[in-house]
């Protein structure tokens, strides 16, 4: 993508770039030291590199490469003295003192975010918090590298050409119990497939969580939950169903009441 270059008062060239601010967010809080991200100066995308995973041919390409620039994270100490500043914030004295003591010693970061776990409101304005923190730091480094920041231009999927109206054609409705004879052929399907190479799937998970930032690890934590419940109730309908057998379909109106019921809890 060109940019344009502006000159700043001191003479120094400004570029503009369109930046991905939640991707710079997470480089600017992630300061694992194996991990090392990069800006690229053209598109305003962040690149992350994880030593052990990337190939060290292409670390080593990306860190010579111009068009790409290394950020540099907030330090642990820095955003340890932002959970110091916020505790005094907190107007609910039991939870101040949980927190305070939260920081004290080893692990203090992770103690910190487990108790605001239990306290919606107050961990949302922790991460305002956090997030204005991080934005000043993020503006005070891009300032600093002569970098102007712009507006992403927006994607706007083409619509592609209707074509002649055709008649509409009913959906094709099947029995409830052929519905679930197929639900569980195609459960059998994909069982073998995850069991193949469950052992790299469960690596690759593991990888893939060491390079994430905290707000990443909510989001896949979350989606993991989600997955686990959805699963567990779609065996409790398979087993309801089997469980009842014809009987329950000749029971009449209730039993295909309670039947609704479940398969919409699976959906």
């Amino acid at each position: 993508m060109p940019t344009t270059e502006n000159a700043s008062a001191g003479g120094t060239a400004v570029r503009d770039i369109p930046i991905d601010w939640e991707a710079l967010e997470d480089a600017f809080e992630n300061n694992a030291p194996e991990v090392h991200s990069y800006l690229h100066l053209g598109t305003g995308d962040v690149l992350r590199v994880v030593d052990g995973v990337a190939d060290p041919q292409m670390h080593a390409r990306i860190a010579a490469d111009a068009n790409y620039l290394r950020i540099d994270p907030v330090s642990s100490r820095e955003q340890y003295r932002w959970m110091e500043r916020y505790i005094p914030m907190v107007e609910d004295m039991e939870l101040q003192a949980k927190l305070s003591q939260a920081i004290d010693g080893k692990g203090a970061f992770r103690r910190f975010k487990d108790v605001l776990m239990s306290y919606g409101p107050e961990r949302e304005r922790w991460f305002a918090f956090r997030s204005e923190r991080l934005r000043i730091f993020m503006e005070a480094w891009l300032s600093a590298h002569a970098l102007n920041p712009v507006p992403r231009p927006l994607w706007v999927p083409e619509v592609p050409a209707r074509p002649e109206a055709a008649a509409p054609v009913a959906p094709a409705v099947e029995p409830p119990v052929r519905e679930r004879e197929r639900e569980r052929e195609r459960e059998e399907v994909r069982e073998p497939r995850r069991g193949k190479s469950v052992e790299s799937l469960r690596k690759n998970l593991r990888d893939i969580a060491e390079a994430l930032g905290p707000r990443d690890l909510d989001t896949l934590t979350a989606f993991a939950e989600f997955l686990k419940a959805r699963r567990a109730a779609r065996s409790f309908a398979h087993h309801y169903h089997e469980v009842q057998g014809p009987a329950d379909e000749e029971s009449g109106p209730a039993s295909q009441e309670i039947a609704s019921e479940s398969r919409s809890d699976t959906a």
